[in-house]
């Protein structure tokens, strides 16, 4: 179920409810409170996070929260926060995703200044420590295969079974993982694994993989390597090589904590890093997944990781979100230690709120129906004084042209209205905003198809919006643009990509094709927009009167072609939910 009103104050709350935001002291959450309690009691003398992408894909929204609070928490401690690469899966990484990956923390506002690191900075060293391991009789080398230690684990309910090779001599030991090294064996023919205990309750530690043989080029290393150090021992030492105090995980990595923690008192290293788990963030009507993204794109469901409809940082950026939407979402939502569901409606709330007061009114009609004013003379033409935003006075005014035939849109028309419906009719009156009230005089129709082709209305010149006799009152107030003045644009309508709000586990969404919205995006061609919009810069945002708020595409849009993604429409459920 969704994070109700109740859950989302009482968050905010226990994060407010010592210290606050304010200068340096840090926001409260449970480990910023566990981070009080090591200062306070000399575990440490400083907090240095670290940011842990592995390179094989583009961050998405769950990210975002995780690049904001690990810097944030840096920041609130007056501490240091590394960006990081485990990149110990070089088949499934590119260098495209590093940089991806480096423009979206930066475009969300974190500085990792100059400690950007890789795991691949420290192969020399794991595989050192992995000797250590060996000479102290904590790993040895395993010929079992996949399947084979698949089976000798065991079962939550029953206890594994030990590798017919976990009492090989270190001597054997180092002699084979040194060979594997040198390329000798295939690939999967050989393994390196911790001993630890084949009856352990936690499968993680039942003599877990530390190494494999692979032969795979490597963005950085090249072909230096053929055997890859496993993420779980890689990332440990990752930490402790940065002298990392406290290592800020996802709640899924909980069960693998005590590997974490065996592997650095194994090695003898302090003081070590601890490691801290919190709930990752899950989203209504999206998927989170980076494997099933992936497969979204290469399956070509979406054009591409940047695809508006995507819930990745890079998605979001196209489409329009701003990142003080973002990070404000990531603050609303707060740090907490058990699962839950956030309302994809939240985001969308963060984002008008961002853009309420900064994004310039503006007028487009995305289905136009063609209006025309029977006794404005023809040919004049006359320029009439619109605001910005009235959210924002500074943002000053700007100049309409108004002309003798104007586009509406076409859901502003009915012929046959039912009662309450304040838009125009035949015979109704409604005003044009920042212009005049028009009536409604005669309707023009293909004769063969009964479509409707033009209106024909007249206007009352002493009803100028700002004018001495403007103060009769209509009930409706349309949107327009001028039809010898208007530009044409396309005009791309995004909806969800999942239509079914039930979420569940990452592994149990094995229908989420099924659950896919083919209706997800409406591209609208012959849409027109005020003259004031020519030149638009790609990634301008606007409020389209009416309509919601608008980005211009930072991909495809020109100066010959405009094209406007829509961000988010102008209704705000979340707002009525928390007022509730």
């Amino acid at each position: 179920m969704s994070m109700s009103k109740e859950e989302l104050n009482r968050n905010k709350g226990e994060q407010a409810e010592e210290n606050g935001k304010s200068g340096f002291v840090p926001s409260t959450n449970f480990i910023q409170s566990i981070i009080n309690e090591d200062l306070k009691e000399h575990v440490y003398d400083r907090v240095h996070t670290r940011f842990p992408p592995e390179p094989n894909g583009y961050l998405h929204i769950g990210h975002a929260k995780s690049i904001a609070l690990n810097f944030g928490i840096a920041a609130d401690n007056k501490g240091l926060c590394n960006l990081r690469f485990d990149d110990t899966n070089p088949s499934k990484e590119e260098v495209e995703f590093v940089e991806s990956i480096q423009e979206d923390v930066r475009w969300l506002g974190f500085d990792w200044e100059e400690r950007l690191y890789y795991a691949s900075d420290y192969f020399e060293q794991l595989y050192d420590y992995a000797v250590q391991l060996i000479q102290s009789g904590n790993a040895y080398v395993c010929d079992l295969s996949a399947q084979e230690i698949r089976e000798y684990r065991g079962t939550l309910t029953e206890p594994g079974k030990e590798s017919p090779y976990r009492n090989r001599s270190v001597e054997e030991n180092l002699d084979l993982f040194r060979r594997m090294r040198a390329g000798e064996f295939p690939d999967g023919s050989r393994v390196l694994r911790a001993k630890i205990d084949m009856a352990s309750p936690n499968m993680n530690m039942r003599d877990p993989v530390l190494y494999r043989i692979m032969r795979s080029h490597h963005h950085r290393t090249g072909d230096a390597w053929c055997i890859y150090p496993m993420y779980d021992y890689a990332h440990p030492l990752s930490d402790a090589i940065e002298n990392i105090t406290h290592s800020i995980c996802t709640l899924e990595f909980e069960d693998h904590r005590p590997l974490y923690d065996w592997t650095l008192d194994t090695l003898g290293i302090k003081p070590r890093p601890k490691q801290i788990e919190f709930a990752r963030l899950n989203l209504t009507n999206t998927i989170m997944s980076k494997r099933y993204l992936r497969e979204l794109v290469e399956q070509n469901y979406v054009d591409g990781w940047d695809d508006p409809r995507m819930p990745t940082i890079s998605g979001l950026r196209r489409r329009g979100f701003t990142p003080a939407s973002i990070r404000d979402f990531c603050d609303r939502i707060g740090v907490a230690k058990s699962n839950s569901i956030v309302d994809v409606a939240l985001l969308e709330h963060c984002i008008r709120e961002d853009l309420n007061s900064k994004a310039p009114r503006v007028m487009a009609v995305l289905r136009p129906l063609k209006l025309v004013l029977t006794n404005y003379p023809a040919g004049q033409e006359e320029l009439l004084d619109a605001e910005n935003n009235p959210e924002n006075p500074q943002m000053g005014s700007r100049k309409l042209p108004f002309s003798r035939e104007i586009y509406i849109e076409q859901d502003d028309f009915m012929e046959d209205p039912p009662k309450k419906f304040f838009r125009l009719a035949p015979g109704q009156e409604v005003r044009l905003k920042h212009a005049y009230i028009i009536k409604c005089e005669e309707v023009i129709k293909d004769e063969s198809t009964g479509e409707i082709l033009e209106l024909r209305c007249t206007y009352d010149p002493e009803t100028k919006s700002g004018g001495a006799n403007s103060g009769r009152k209509v009930k409706g107030t349309l949107h327009w643009v001028s039809a010898l003045h208007g530009l044409q644009a396309e005009v791309r309508l995004y909806d969800y990509l999942i239509l079914d709000e039930e979420q569940k586990k990452d592994e149990e969404v094995a229908d989420w094709k099924e659950r896919l919205n083919k209706n997800s995006l409406e591209k609208l061609t012959n849409c027109y927009v005020e003259s004031n919009l020519a030149g638009a810069e790609p990634g301008s945002r606007y409020q389209f009167l009416r309509q919601g708020y608008f980005c211009v595409d930072t991909k495809e849009s020109s100066r010959d072609k405009l094209i406007f993604n829509r961000i988010v429409g102008l209704k705000d459920s979340w707002s009525k939910i928390t007022k509730a």
